[in-house]
């Protein structure tokens, strides 16, 4: 297994530092608080105008391109999320909300799983949606990749469609019984440490049935890829407790190299027995590879 530490993305292309401009500029209103109830509200008042002005250019510029100009435009991130905020989408709601289960439906599928968009309904307030969705066939014999799951498809439709107030998950069972639980519910353990995406660009330059190390955030994983297919998981093997560096893959099949178990990586990494390794959600954010982590993060069995 290589050990490949990550590292900043350098260059003028770096578009990862806008995932956090939201929460920049709440930290430096909420400072203006510390002044007074009217230094906060001028501020706030500030960026209205400057979101307006520049929304005002933004829909000009949009107007003035031919058919295609705002459906080339939305393929960014970064812009299709202030077409977003100007409502100026190309898109409507039901459609970007599919399009974005279908950006993840490759990583499900490498999870033994698959989702359907059952239907949007008018959310609690004004202008707001909530989503149905039904989740199938993932693996019901690892918990944590149920969890991983529902991290990946909210993730990918919140950021497609802030304005989804609520995600419901109705669990599709063999026996007539299908209980509607909220997504909040399912990830409770998730949100109870914070959650945070980290980006990992090294994972796109791994080749097919490759195997490589990672040291992010504090934590280990390995991440491989099978065909196009990049896939992560916590250095940890659940039968004998140690590390899968110098791991090998054979096809599909991971070994661990102190105890030999082979794992299946396109199937939620199942082993012998019931045992399993710990899936990481690892998805392409504003074109980066990038992994969710629950801080504080260890290996768990």
């Amino acid at each position: 297994m290589v050990d490949r530490p990550t590292s900043p993305i350098e260059g003028p292309e770096n578009d990862t530092q806008w995932r956090a401009a939201g929460d920049r500029i709440q930290t430096l209103l909420d400072s203006f608080g510390a002044s007074g109830a009217a230094a906060h509200e001028r501020a706030q008042q500030l960026v209205r105008e400057v979101v307006g002005l520049y929304g005002a250019g933004l829909e000009r510029i949009v107007r003035a391109g031919d058919a295609g100009f705002a459906e080339r435009l939305a393929t960014d991130d970064l812009v299709a999320s202030l077409l977003l905020v100007h409502g100026l989408h190309p898109h409507d709601l039901h459609r970007r909300v599919s399009d974005a289960l279908d950006r993840v439906r490759p990583y499900l599928g490498s999870h033994g799983g698959d989702v359907d968009l059952l239907d949007i309904v008018p959310g609690d307030g004004p202008g707001e949606s909530a989503v149905r969705l039904a989740f199938k066939g993932s693996c019901k014999s690892c918990p944590s990749s149920a969890v991983t799951l529902e991290l990946a498809v909210e993730d990918a439709v919140r950021a497609a469609a802030p304005e989804i107030s609520s995600i419901e998950v109705v669990t599709a069972e063999p026996a007539n019984n299908h209980a509607v639980i909220p997504t909040e519910s399912l990830m409770a353990h998730v949100r109870s440490n914070g959650s945070t995406w980290h980006p990992v660009p090294e994972v796109a330059e791994l080749e097919p049935g490759e195997v490589a190390g990672f040291s992010v955030s504090g934590v280990t994983l390995l991440a491989c890829r099978i065909g196009d297919l990049p896939l992560a998981y916590l250095d940890h093997c659940p039968v004998c407790q140690d590390s899968l560096a110098g791991a090998r893959l054979n096809e599909t099949l991971l070994g661990c190299p102190r105890c030999g178990t082979q794992f299946d990586v396109v199937h939620a990494g199942a082993g012998p027995n019931g045992t399993h390794l710990e899936p990481l959600p690892l998805l392409p954010r504003d074109g980066v590879p990038s992994v969710a982590l629950a801080e504080p993060m260890g290996a768990r069995v």
